[in-house]
C-alpha cells in the first residue's frame, strides 16, 4: 500500500524547491504585481504537437502543451521524480496492487464550467477502455496499451489482453480503479499526461468526431486538431492552434482551482525546429524561452545574461537494431561488432552538454535497478572487424535511419550524431545507406514498424521506476526490435508484477545484465538537457522528466 502526502505537503515541497533553485522567486510572483502588461510569454518548441487531446499522443511536444491545460490524478514534485497528488490529494492500493483508490480534490472546475467528480474519472477511463477501430492503433493508443493493456473488445491478435477491469465511484469524490494484475506501471502510470482528465461535456463532444484510417495513414479526429472542444482543468486553457504558423496559444483560466495560478495572461508555444533559429529568436527578443539548447550555445547565452538551467539526467539515447530486417543482425557477433565499432565517448564529448555520460545499459544510473555488473562494449574497431569476419559479414550493408526536423532531450543534433556513428561504422567496413525521415509521423512510425536495419532513438522517463525504461522496449516482442527471447520476456514480466520494491529492483538489475548479454541494441548516452529563458522572466522549475509547469512563469 502507498499513501500520498496531502496537498499541503505537496505545496510545501513545491515552494521549497522553487526557493532553493535559482529559477525565480515564488514570493516575488505571489507578492508583487506582474510586470507583463498583458505581454504573452512565447516559448520556442522543437516540434508541433500531434494533437490537443493528450489521450491520443505519445510525444513530448504534445504533452508539453497539453500539460498546461490538462491535469492527471497524480503528479510529480516540482524539479523531481517523486509522485505527489494531482487531481487526487491522496491515493492508496490494496495489498495485491489491483485496486487503486483516489480521493479527489474539491471544487475542481473544468474550462467549460463542468465539475470534477469520481464519475467523471470513470467516464474518462471507460472511454479509453472502450476505444475501437482506429483508436486501437498504437499510433493513437500507445500509452493505454503500454500501461493498461488492450480494450473491452480487442480487434487485433497483436493487441495485448486488457489489464484494466473497471472504475467505480463509491463516493462523489472517491474513485476506485481496478486492474486484473499488479504492475510496476502503477501508481506511476496515473501521472501520465495520456491519462489526463477531460471534462464530461468535452468527452460527449469527442464522440461526434472519430479518428479514421489505419497503418501509416491515420487521420486524427478534427476536434483534436483545433481549439474549441478540448477542455481540461489546468491553469491555462487552449484558445487557438494556428497550425500553418506552428503556434498554440493558451490563455490563463480565471477559475483555476489550484494554488499555482497562471503567472501570465497568455502562453504561446511557437514551433522553431532548428536550435540555432530558436537561439536567435531568444537573442532577438522574439521569444522568452526555448528548449534543448545546443551544448556549444550554453556559455554564449549565459555570458549574454540569459538564464540556462540544466535538468537532471533521466534519459537514454540508443542505437536500435531491428533483427528481423536483416539476417546478419540476428547474429550476436554482428551486434557485438556494431557496439565495439561506436566511439560513444566521442558522441558525449562532441554533441552532449556537460554532465553527459556514456551509457552502459538501457537506463540511466539515476533509476533504481541500474546494474554495476553488465557486460560492456568498449570502443575497439579492431575487435569489431574481427567479429564481423568471424560472422562472415565483412561486406555488411545496413540502412541507417535518423530523424530530421527535430531535436530531442537525449538527442540534441540527430544529423550530427548520425554522421559520427556512420563514420565509425564505415571505419570497420560496414556500408551505410542513410535514411533520413521527418520525425512526426514518418520516423516514429517507420522505426516502430520495424522498417529500419539500425536507427537512433531514445527515451525520457515518464516516472521513476525501472520498468518505465526496460518495459518500454523489452516486455515482449516488438517490431522495432524484431526478436523473440522468452527468457528475457519472462524475467521482465516477473519484475513487473513483483510487489516488493527491493525484490523488484534486484530483478531489474538481472534484466539489465541479460539485456546487455543479448545486446538487442547499443545504449549510447545519457545527458542533462538545458533549457533557456530571457533575463526578464521568472522561469518554471525545471524537471528531469521535462514536465515543466508554465503556470510558474511570470515577467519580472
Amino acid at each position: 500500500m502507498r499513501i500520498a502526502r496531502p496537498r499541503a505537503a505537496k505545496m510545501f515541497a513545491a515552494v521549497l524547491a522553487i526557493g532553493l533553485i535559482a529559477t525565480g522567486c515564488a514570493s516575488e510572483r505571489d507578492d508583487e504585481e506582474s510586470g507583463d502588461d498583458g505581454q504573452p510569454f512565447v516559448f520556442g518548441a522543437p516540434g508541433d504537437p500531434a494533437s490537443l487531446d493528450p489521450s491520443l499522443a505519445s510525444d513530448g511536444e504534445t504533452f508539453r502543451v497539453t500539460r498546461q491545460a490538462f491535469e492527471t490524478l497524480l503528479d510529480h514534485e516540482p524539479g523531481g521524480t517523486e509522485l505527489v497528488g494531482g487531481l487526487a490529494h491522496t491515493w492508496s492500493s490494496n495489498e495485491a496492487g489491483t485496486e487503486w483508490t483516489f480521493e479527489l480534490e474539491e471544487g475542481v472546475t473544468f474550462h467549460d464550467g463542468s465539475e470534477l467528480t469520481a464519475e467523471v474519472i470513470c467516464q474518462n477511463f471507460d472511454r479509453w477502455y472502450n476505444w475501437s477501430g482506429t483508436y486501437q492503433n498504437t499510433t493513437i493508443s500507445y500509452y493505454w496499451q503500454t500501461v493498461f493493456g488492450g480494450f473491452a473488445q480487442n480487434e487485433s491478435e497483436e493487441t495485448p489482453d486488457p489489464n484494466y477491469v473497471g472504475c467505480s465511484a463509491p463516493e462523489e469524490l472517491t474513485a476506485v480503479i481496478e486492474v486484473a494484475e499488479p504492475s510496476a506501471n502503477y501508481p506511476g502510470g496515473f501521472s501520465l499526461q495520456a491519462f489526463a482528465i477531460h471534462s464530461p461535456d468535452a468527452i460527449e463532444a469527442y464522440e461526434q468526431d472519430e479518428a479514421s484510417g489505419e497503418g501509416e495513414n491515420i487521420t486524427f479526429p478534427g476536434y483534436s486538431q483545433e481549439a474549441g472542444t478540448v477542455a481540461g482543468s489546468g491553469p491555462f486553457e487552449v484558445t487557438d492552434w494556428n497550425k500553418g504558423n506552428g503556434e498554440v496559444t493558451l490563455t490563463a483560466f480565471d477559475d483555476y482551482w489550484g494554488d499555482t495560478e497562471a503567472g501570465v495572461d497568455e502562453l504561446v508555444f511557437r514551433t522553431i525546429p532548428e536550435e540555432s533559429a530558436r537561439r536567435q529568436a531568444l537573442q532577438a527578443g522574439d521569444i522568452q524561452g526555448y528548449d534543448l539548447v545546443a551544448p556549444a550555445d550554453v556559455t554564449t547565452l549565459e555570458d549574454e545574461g540569459f538564464q540556462v538551467p540544466v535538468r537532471g539526467v533521466f534519459n537514454l539515447l540508443y542505437l536500435g537494431i531491428t533483427q528481423e530486417s536483416n539476417p546478419a543482425l540476428e547474429t550476436l557477433e554482428v551486434r557485438q561488432a556494431l557496439a565495439h565499432a561506436l566511439d560513444r565517448q566521442n558522441i558525449v564529448d562532441a554533441q552532449l552538454p556537460e554532465g553527459g555520460v556514456v551509457a552502459t545499459q538501457f537506463m540511466p544510473d539515476t533509476v533504481a535497478g541500474y546494474s554495476e555488473d553488465v557486460t560492456t562494449y568498449d570502443y575497439d574497431p579492431d575487435l569489431a572487424r574481427e567479429l564481423l569476419a568471424e560472422a562472415g559479414e565483412e561486406d555488411l550493408t545496413l540502412d541507417f535511419c535518423y530523424p530530421t526536423e527535430v531535436t530531442r532531450p537525449y538527442m540534441p543534433a540527430p544529423a550530427d550524431i548520425y554522421e559520427l556513428l556512420r563514420a565509425d561504422l564505415e571505419e570497420v567496413g560496414v556500408t551505410v545507406n542513410p535514411v533520413p525521415l521527418k520525425w512526426n509521423p514518418d520516423y516514429t512510425e517507420t522505426t516502430r514498424d520495424g522498417g529500419c536495419n539500425i536507427y537512433l532513438l531514445g527515451w525520457t522517463g515518464d516516472f521513476n521506476d525501472g520498468f518505465n525504461f526496460l518495459g518500454t522496449w523489452f516486455a515482449g516482442y516488438q517490431k522495432e526490435w524484431g526478436f523473440e527471447n522468452e527468457e528475457l520476456f519472462d524475467l521482465l514480466s516477473q519484475a513487473e508484477t513483483e510487489p516488493d520494491e527491493a525484490t523488484r529492483v534486484g530483478l531489474y538489475e538481472q534484466v539489465n545484465e541479460a539485456v546487455m548479454d543479448f545486446l538487442p541494441g547499443v545504449p549510447i548516452s545519457s545527458s542533462p538537457p538545458s533549457i533557456a529563458f530571457s533575463a526578464d522572466v521568472n522561469p518554471p522549475t525545471v524537471s528531469p522528466l521535462t514536465q515543466e509547469n508554465f503556470a510558474e512563469v511570470s515577467f519580472k
